[in-house]
């Protein structure tokens, strides 16, 4: 960039000699020869020119692609609190435009920040070096093109941040609609949807108008500013001209250096402006980046530890969400799972169930008491490998665009077919696969939208047994299950899953009825535990839970 700083400068100086020494005076070859200087010079600058935009580029993409790359390994970190601190739709925002509006600016400033100071000051020197009272007119308009971008920038930066956040809405609005299309239709809640999407578009039209007003002002302005300049340089040197004190020539190239002096002023105002958009994409990066992972594995003192029987000890342990809440989720959960053993968890809605079994692999830390997993508290593992020792079927059945085979694999990458076809057979999903008319490599839809339900389940039991955990929790896996396939699923368990702890959350006693202790929460406290015949003859959460069943099955 630097060539064609240099270029710029002295190319005004060659033709002022060309008129003077060269046109003036009738020498031909002069003007032959510093035109071939001429063109020489323009090369230079054009190879130079080339150059600076290819690293420009390459640069600007090279921290785009870092800086992505960092924010979502940081996403990755996060704990469930920390996510629940950013929409999905802000976060996406964050990944795609705030870094693309960074990466726009960088390219921009790399090849203005060099060029346009350079060619300021170089215009500067060669303009005083010609004519020094007339360079003093460029020193009334800096002033006022300074304060006019200074207006400029306070005024567009707070419009910038807002305008970023009316993204997110606009983001979050299109995502939600789309992830839950099949509801949206079912209720015939498209008009309302619509409704709902097009305020969201109408207030980022709204704020985008509101901030590049403020745009729209820099270049007339600027514009503005330079006309009055050439003007006056202008009349001021026509004057000089018809004294004797200044000549045609060095008018001209004084001109050309006075319109690259504020050019080169408009080309920073520019990236000034910009950069105010940048910065407030910059500021909601950094929200990203500098959020403190709430739960981590830098103070374990077992990292190298990995799970190996799957016991399981919960010693008075209480949990809040909130951490300023009062109101405690659980409270005062004391149990212990053997290795191997059944563990059933029933209980209402909302007492607790879900959380309980998220404290085991960490995805919550527990605010008081310990949980412990063979003997080791859990927060003294590395998450890697406590988490790989635990196997989890979610409330919410997740897959992902793929094949039926490559979700199965998130268990076992290294799977082969035949490990692959026996979990399916144990988790009751080998049947409905090989209806398919592609089997196992049938493509499923982002998030599975082309299995039912049940089949969802199964897939994800399947995904959880081929990672053969030591502990596996199954969180209402099997709602969507008839009874017999349930009671098949069951079976299964107790043979490829002998030595493994299972933890079975169900909203159906028949589900847990088998279990070899069964846990009933009621508020986050636990109201029974025991076997199914030691609670029925003594706690009454489980008996009313059991003869309401009972009762809706006669």
């Amino acid at each position: 960039m630097l060539t064609e700083v240099l270029g710029e400068v002295l190319l005004p100086y060659f033709m002022a000699q060309v008129i003077k020494n060269g046109i003036g005076t009738g020498n031909k070859g002069y003007v032959i020869g510093m035109g071939a200087l001429m063109i020489l010079t323009a090369t230079i600058m054009m190879c130079g020119g080339v150059g600076g935009n290819y690293f420009n580029t390459k640069a600007s993409n090279g921290m785009a692609y870092l800086l992505r790359k960092d924010i979502y390994r940081k996403v990755q970190e996060f704990s469930f609190a920390n996510i629940d601190q950013f929409s999905t739709g802000s976060l996406v925002t964050r990944l795609t435009n705030d870094i693309t509006q960074l990466q726009n600016v960088i390219r921009m400033a790399l090849i203005m920040m060099l060029r346009s100071p350079g060619m300021l000051i170089g215009a500067i020197i060669m303009a005083l070096s010609i004519n020094k009272k007339l360079a003093a007119v460029i020193l009334v308009v800096i002033p006022f093109l300074a304060l006019a971008l200074f207006l400029l920038i306070k005024t567009a930066f707070p419009r910038f941040g807002l305008m970023q956040k009316k993204i997110d809405r606009v983001n979050s609005a299109i995502q939600e609609c789309l992830m839950n299309i099949r509801v949206v239709k079912s209720f015939v809640r498209g008009d309302f949807e619509e409704e709902k999407f097009g305020k969201a578009n109408e207030e980022l039209r709204q704020t985008g108008m509101s901030a590049f007003k403020v745009v729209i002002l820099n270049m007339p302005v600027m514009n503005l500013a330079m006309n009055i300049t050439t003007l006056a340089v202008v009349w001021f040197g026509g004057k000089q001209i018809m004294t004797g004190d200044m000549n045609v020539a060095d008018l001209t190239a004084f001109t050309t250096y006075i319109v690259q002096i504020l050019m080169s002023l408009m080309m920073l105002a520019m990236v000034l402006l910009q950069s105010s958009r940048a910065l407030a994409s910059a500021a909601r990066i950094n929200e990203v980046l500098d959020t403190k992972v709430d739960l981590s594995d830098e103070k374990a003192k077992r990292k190298d530890a990995v799970v190996t029987k799957g016991k399981v000890e919960f010693k008075d342990v209480s949990f809040r969400y909130y951490k300023n809440s009062e109101e405690k989720v659980l409270e005062h959960i004391s149990f212990t799972a053997e290795p191997g053993e059944i563990v059933g968890i029933i209980g209402s809605t909302g007492s607790g169930k879900t959380s309980m079994v998220q404290l085991i692999p960490r995805l919550y830390d527990a605010d008081e008491g310990e949980v412990l997993v063979d003997g080791i508290n859990v927060e003294d593992y590395s998450l890697h490998h406590l988490r790989n020792g635990v196997g989890m079927v979610l409330q919410k059945n997740v897959l992902f665009s793929g094949s039926i085979a490559d979700n199965l694999r998130w268990g076992d990458e290294a799977a082969d077919d035949e490990t692959i076809e026996t979990a399916c057979e144990s988790a009751q999903a080998d049947q409905f696969i090989r209806s398919f008319t592609d089997g196992y490599k049938t493509s499923l839809g982002q998030g599975g939208v082309n299995v039912s339900g049940g089949q969802k389940q199964r897939l994800c039991i399947a995904r959880a047994l081929l990672k053969r955990p030591k502990i596996l929790i199954l969180d209402d896996s099997t709602s969507a299950v008839d009874t017999a396939t349930e009671a098949k699923i069951r079976e299964a368990f107790s043979t490829s899953l002998k030595d493994t702890t299972k933890f079975i959350i169900a909203q159906r006693i028949s589900s847990v009825i088998d279990a070899d202790k069964i846990i009933v929460l009621d508020d986050g406290v636990i109201a029974g535990m025991g076997t199914h015949e030691q609670l029925l003859s003594s706690c009454t959460a489980y008996q009313e839970i059991y003869y309401s069943q009972m009762d809706k099955e006669a």
